[in-house]
């Protein structure tokens, strides 16, 4: 057996500069839109029109 709260104390720590950029609303409204521009490329990837067979 594990005791949590001693493992969870010897997690690391966020520095400060992380602390801010996670409080940022533009950072997170920029990581926002990052990561819904590479959403909808994976999905046009993965959509092929279907080939007519013959």
């Amino acid at each position: 057996m594990y005791n949590a709260d001693e493992v969870i104390s010897h997690a690391p720590l966020p520095t400060e500069k992380t602390l801010r950029a996670r409080r940022n609303i533009f950072i997170q409204l920029w990581r926002f839109i990052a990561i819904n521009f590479k959403m909808i490329k994976m999905i046009r990837k993965g959509h092929h029109p279907m080939e007519k067979k013959k």
